[in-house]
């Protein structure tokens, strides 16, 4: 016979009853309340402390010196090699290279660096190109196109 709704019960140790504290000495847990004598942990209220605590000595945070600047409004640029774009064929764009997997969603501005060999005649439109990629690009025929991000206001 198997196991019915009626003889359903939960797995032995798996339920336990609630821990009553400061209900007198009979509970096991009266006086203190399990919390032991004194101290931050005793007290009520939240006594957690931070992770970067220690214990009063000067935060690491604040030992180590500082130096030098960094700028917040960099912009890292994603790098793909000229032998990357041998597979292409007449145009080459950041959609077209993202379509084929070679450029993440979250990269800004692309970089076209200047490893590996170009046979082809491609006009390929990107951020920005090491000036070995442009020299590749362009003896084998191609182009190259520099897309602009950010169009200076006009004054």
């Amino acid at each position: 016979m198997g196991t019915t709704l009626s003889t359903l019960s939960p797995n032995k140790g798996s339920n336990r009853r609630r821990k009553r504290v400061g209900r007198g000495p009979g509970s096991g847990n009266g006086k203190t309340s399990g919390r032991g004598q004194k101290g931050q942990k005793a007290r009520s209220g939240h006594h957690g402390t931070p992770a970067r605590f220690e214990g009063g000595q000067m935060p690491m945070h604040m030992r180590i010196p500082k130096r030098g600047f960094k700028n917040p409004f960099r912009v890292e640029a994603y790098p793909i090699n000229v032998g990357a774009l041998q597979s292409f064929d007449g145009e080459v764009s950041v959609d077209g290279l993202r379509a084929a997997g070679l450029v993440p969603k979250k990269a800004k501005v692309v970089k076209i660096l200047g490893t590996g060999d170009l046979s082809k005649k491609l006009t390929v439109k990107a951020h920005r190109f090491s000036k070995t990629a442009r020299e590749k690009i362009e003896s084998a025929g191609g182009v190259c196109e520099v897309i602009v991000l950010h169009k200076p206001k006009a004054e």
